[in-house]
C-alpha cells in the first residue's frame, strides 16, 4: 500500500506541476481527480500513510519565480468534489451532522473552467491581483489582470475602504476560436483548450500579450473587506459585488433545500453547452456565514462548500491498436481501438484518427495511454498521448502499405491529398459502399437495397458493381435469406423506377470523388446529357459554376478509367436515364431550400471540395460563413475538423452533421431526424 501511495503522490505532483506551472495537461481532469480520490481513500484506510505535505492536504502549486510573491490575507483553498448525487448527499449529511440540523439554504453557482485569482481594491481603486498559487502565497499578476475588460480599474463611490474578491479568469469560447483561427492563418499550432490558454495568457511577462488574448472574469467570492456593509450570507455577497459593478454570473440560485440543489445540478448539466464559456460542474455553498464558520475547514478545503463535477467529456484509456477502415470510395481512414472507457455519456471503444498526418501530428502509438474526447453526439476522437506513461521504446505507428481486404492492393496517397485510397475495383468495402451509395435516397433512391441486402447480394455473387443491380432477376432474389415474394417484388419495382431518376442523381450515385449531389445538379444543368460530360475536358468542366479544378479533375479521372466506362455502358444498356431531369424530378433542382441559413463547413469532406461545398450551399440559397454563431443552422464536420468550431457548436447547441446528413440537408432544407437540438423548432 505504501508503494502505491508513493506512486500516486508522484503522479499527482507530476500532473499538478504541468497544470499549475506550465498551463498544460497530459491527462484529463477526470483522471487527475481519480488519482486524487484513490490516494485520499488509501490515506483514510491506512492513516500511517498520511503526510502533512500530501497532495490531498495541499492546494495548487508553489508560485512561479517569474512573478513577485503575494501572501493572501485569507487562504485561497481548493474544494472537495462530488461526482454523483449520492456523493453530494453524503457531503450534505456530513455537514448536517456537524451542525445538528440542516445546513441549508445553499447557494448554487456554475463552476467555471479557468484560473482562480484574487483582486484587491483600496478606496475603490485596483491595487493588486494575484493567482492562487499554493493557496497561501500566489503570484503578482496585477498588470496583466488590469488589461482584462471585465475587471474594473475603479469601483463606485460607495466601495469599501478595502475589498479583496476572488474569481475565475477564463477565455470565452468565441475568443478561443478567434485566437486559434489567427494561429492557423499564421502557420502556428492550435492551442488545446480554453482553460490552459487562459492560464498561459494571464501569466505572461508582457501585459500586452495578455491584452491581446480577450480574457474574461467572473467574480464569485469575498476574501476580505474593511468598511463595507454588514454581510451575513453568501447570497448577499453576490448581490453586493454585482451592485459594485463587478462581474457576477447571474446563473446562481438560492436553494432552500437539497432537493432544489439537485434540481439545479441536473438542469445545469443538461445545459452545460448553452453558454459561450466552459463549465465543468456546480459549486454548492452553505449560504449562512455563521454556519460556514461552525463547519470550518480542513487543510485542503472548506467543509461548507463542495464542487459537483459533471460527467467528463475527456478521459484517458489504453490505445490497443490502430486499424484502417475502407470507405465506399476507397478512402482509408485510421481509427483507434481502445480499452472501453465511459466518456461523454457512453462507453467508447473506438475513436477516429482521421488520416496519416493526424496520427503523426498527435504522435499516438499502440500501447500508449491516450486522452479521448466525446461531447454529446460528436464522433469520439483521440486527442493526445500521455507521454509520461509511454513504455520505453514504443515504436511509432506506420500507415499500412496495403489494403486490409483480401486483394491486398496498394494504398495510394496522391499529391495534395490528406487521405490514402484503395483503387482496386473489386475491393469488397468499396463494392458494398459504392452500391449502398448508389441506392441511397439522395442518389437513385432504391428502396430495399440497404446495407444488409447489398452485402447479401454480393456474398451470393449476384452483384459486383452498381450496373449489376439492373440485371437482378426476381426469381434469384426471392429465394434468398430474408426475402420472400413481396420483398423481392418491391425491390424489383424500386430498381425499375430508379431508371427514371435525374441525371444529377445518377452522377451523384456513381460515387465520383469530390462530387456531391449539388455539384451533380450543376453539371447536369450545364451539359444536359451524360455523354457530353464524359467527353468534356478538365478545362471545360472547371468552367461550370460550383465545380472548379479539383472536382473537374476528379470527374475527368473517373471517366478516363476503363472499368468505370464499362459500368456506364452497362447502365446505358439497362435503360438508365442519361439525359437531364426525369419528369418526377422536374422543378426540384436547385430549389432554394436553405433560404439564407448559415452552414459552417470544417474539415475535409469526401464528396465535396471546400469550394464545392460552399457552392452547393449557395446554390440552395444558403450562406457558408467561417465562424459559428447563434444563427448557424448546422456545422458540417469532415476529417480533421476545427476543434474550436465544434466546441462552439456544442456550446450553442448547433447540430454537427456528417457528410450524409449534409446531403440530406441540401436536398430537403431540413435537418435529419435526431439532428435538431432539443426544443428546436
Amino acid at each position: 500500500m505504501r508503494a502505491r501511495a508513493e506512486e500516486l503522490t508522484r503522479l499527482i505532483r507530476h500532473h499538478a506541476g504541468l497544470y499549475y506551472d506550465r498551463d498544460k495537461s497530459e491527462i484529463a481532469d477526470a483522471d487527475y481527480d481519480a488519482l486524487m480520490s484513490e490516494l485520499r481513500a488509501l490515506e483514510q484506510e491506512f492513516p500511517e500513510l498520511a503526510d502533512p505535505l500530501s497532495p490531498t492536504r495541499t492546494v495548487g502549486a508553489p508560485p512561479s519565480e517569474l512573478f513577485a510573491p503575494v501572501a493572501h490575507d485569507v487562504p485561497m483553498m481548493s474544494l472537495d468534489n462530488a461526482f454523483d448525487l449520492d456523493e453530494l448527499r453524503a457531503w450534505d449529511t456530513r455537514a448536517a451532522s456537524r451542525l445538528d440540523g440542516p445546513a441549508g439554504p445553499y447557494v448554487c453557482e456554475l463552476k467555471f473552467d479557468g484560473l482562480a485569482i484574487s483582486v484587491r481594491y483600496e478606496r475603490g481603486r485596483l491595487v493588486r491581483a494575484a493567482t492562487r498559487g499554493d493557496g497561501r502565497v500566489g503570484e503578482d499578476v496585477t498588470h496583466n489582470v488590469a488589461t482584462i475588460d471585465d475587471v474594473p480599474r475603479r469601483l463606485g463611490a460607495d466601495a469599501p475602504e478595502v475589498l479583496e474578491v476572488r474569481g475565475e479568469v477564463y477565455m470565452a469560447i468565441p475568443a478561443f476560436e478567434r485566437l486559434n483561427e489567427a494561429r492557423e492563418a499564421a502557420g502556428e499550432a492550435r492551442y488545446a483548450n480554453p482553460r490552459n490558454t487562459a492560464a498561459g495568457s494571464l501569466r505572461q511577462k508582457d501585459p500586452a500579450v495578455t491584452a491581446e488574448r480577450e480574457l474574461s472574469w467572473w467574480c464569485y467570492q469575498l476574501g476580505t473587506m474593511t468598511g463595507g456593509p454588514a454581510i451575513r450570507r453568501h447570497s448577499e455577497t453576490l448581490e453586493f459585488l454585482a451592485h459594485l459593478g463587478l462581474p457576477v454570473n447571474d446563473a446562481w440560485l438560492l436553494a432552500e433545500d437539497l432537493v432544489a440543489v439537485e434540481g439545479y445540478v441536473q438542469t445545469a448539466e443538461q445545459r452545460r453547452h448553452d453558454h459561450d464559456y466552459e463549465t465543468d460542474g456546480v459549486v454548492i455553498k452553505v449560504d449562512d456565514f455563521a454556519r460556514q464558520a461552525e463547519l470550518g475547514a480542513t487543510s485542503h478545503h472548506p467543509r461548507w462548500a463542495v464542487a459537483y463535477k459533471f460527467p467528463p467529456e475527456e478521459r484517458s484509456t489504453k490505445l490497443r491498436a490502430i486499424q484502417v477502415s475502407i470507405g465506399g470510395k476507397g478512402k482509408a481512414t485510421p481509427f483507434a481501438v481502445l480499452e472501453p472507457v465511459f466518456v461523454g455519456g457512453s462507453t467508447v471503444q473506438m475513436a477516429t484518427l482521421h488520416n496519416e498526418d493526424q496520427v503523426k501530428a498527435k504522435d499516438v502509438r499502440p500501447g500508449d495511454t491516450v486522452v479521448v474526447r466525446k461531447a454529446g453526439d460528436v464522433i469520439p476522437e483521440v486527442l493526445r498521448p500521455v507521454l509520461s506513461e509511454r513504455p520505453e521504446g514504443l515504436p511509432a505507428w506506420e500507415f499500412p502499405e496495403f489494403c486490409p481486404c483480401d486483394n491486398h492492393s496498394r494504398l495510394v496517397r496522391e499529391e495534395g491529398d490528406a487521405a490514402h485510397h484503395c483503387r482496386h475495383p473489386q475491393c469488397p468495402a468499396q463494392q458494398a459502399g459504392g452500391i449502398e451509395h448508389f441506392a441511397s435516397r439522395g442518389a437513385m433512391d432504391i428502396e430495399g437495397l440497404g446495407e444488409k441486402n447489398v452485402h447479401l447480394l454480393i456474398r451470393e455473387g449476384l452483384i459486383v458493381d452498381v450496373a449489376d443491380v439492373y440485371a437482378l432477376e426476381e426469381a434469384a432474389v426471392v429465394s434468398l435469406e430474408n426475402f420472400g415474394p413481396k420483398k423481392a417484388r418491391n425491390l424489383m419495382a424500386g430498381i425499375e423506377a430508379s431508371k427514371e431518376r435525374s441525371l444529377a442523381r445518377l452522377l451523384f450515385g456513381l460515387n465520383i470523388r469530390h462530387l456531391g449531389g449539388a455539384v451533380g445538379e450543376f453539371l447536369a444543368g450545364e451539359f444536359g446529357h451524360l455523354d457530353d460530360i464524359i467527353s468534356a475536358d478538365v478545362e471545360r468542366l472547371a468552367e461550370v459554376p460550383g465545380v472548379g479544378p479539383t472536382i473537374a479533375a476528379s470527374v475527368r479521372a473517373f471517366f478516363d478509367d476503363a472499368g468505370n466506362l464499362a459500368v456506364v455502358e452497362k447502365l446505358r444498356a439497362a435503360g438508365v436515364n442519361f439525359a437531364g431531369p426525369s419528369p418526377a424530378d422536374e422543378g426540384e433542382a436547385l430549389r432554394p431550400t436553405l433560404e439564407g441559413r448559415a452552414i459552417v463547413v470544417t474539415g475535409a469532406l469526401e464528396n465535396f471540395s471546400r469550394e464545392g461545398a460552399t457552392a452547393a450551399i449557395a446554390a440552395r440559397g444558403g450562406r457558408s460563413p467561417n465562424s459559428v454563431s447563434g444563427s448557424t443552422m448546422a456545422v458540417v464536420a469532415g476529417a480533421a475538423p476545427g476543434a474550436s468550431k465544434l466546441t462552439k457548436a456544442e456550446s450553442l447547441g448547433v447540430p454537427i452533421l456528417d457528410e450524409q446528413a449534409f446531403e440530406h440537408l441540401l436536398a430537403t432544407g431540413e435537418l435529419p431526424p435526431g439532428a435538431a437540438p432539443e426544443g428546436a423548432g
